[in-house]
């Protein structure tokens, strides 16, 4: 019997659905999701469900209904720009140099300091051990629509300075310590989404947003 599954076209190379898929299919069946979302031809929920689906996806069979309703089949459509910007807020994201390497923050008896335009991976490693690390995220630049931050926090602490419009997921676990996340606002269209998990212990992660009224500084 011969396959009639239409050809992923515009997400992925014209391949068989059962060959495994790349972190750079990935990273652009991310980028349809989020411009979709931005576009409102996908719901909160809709683009959430999606992206955790993607987490898991291996061949491109799994990439293919995410995205089925939201490309043009039969002729190609312009491909969404890497980079993307909200007029009401100062994030960005982009995937075009994204590295798929998780990078490290490690404060042992001292401090890790990240300002300015950096890149926030998606992956992020934290580590602080009497010590501390703090990340102003407010002119960085998203390697990825959803970053994600694990660590351990032991006599020490994180603190994260987050753009307007971004969604942070608190999914930390607090032994004489926890999280605290303030002003962060309402997630806009096509905004990042900072995931933060991990273990308080006599420690403590802090998440502030700009505050209603105050422009960033």
């Amino acid at each position: 019997m011969s396959d009639t599954r239409p050809e992923p076209l515009n997400v992925g190379p014209i391949v068989g659905g059962n060959l495994r898929a790349s972190d750079a299919d990935r990273e652009q069946v991310a980028t349809v999701l989020t411009t979709a979302y931005a576009e409102g031809r996908l719901s909160r929920e809709e683009h959430d469900e999606r992206l955790d689906q993607l987490l898991v996806a291996k061949t491109f069979d799994d990439l293919i209904p995410l995205t089925r309703d939201l490309v043009i089949t039969g002729a190609p459509i312009p491909a969404p720009s890497l980079a993307t910007t909200a007029p009401s807020s100062d994030f960005r994201i982009d995937t075009s140099t994204a590295s798929s390497d998780s990078d490290r923050h490690i404060a042992v008896f001292g401090g890790v300091t990240r300002t300015g335009k950096w890149r926030v991976r998606k992956n992020t490693q934290s580590l602080a051990l009497f010590g501390g690390i703090d990340l102003d995220m407010r002119e960085a630049i998203f390697e990825n629509p959803v970053v994600e931050i694990s660590g351990f926090w032991c006599f020490g602490g994180l603190e994260i300075k987050v753009p307007a419009g971004i969604e942070v997921r608190d999914q930390t676990a607090g032994v004489f310590g926890g999280t605290d996340v303030r002003d962060v606002g309402e997630h806009l269209p096509g905004a990042p989404v900072l995931v933060i998990k991990g273990l308080a212990l006599f420690g403590g992660v802090s998440v502030r947003g700009p505050k209603p009224g105050k422009k960033q500084k």
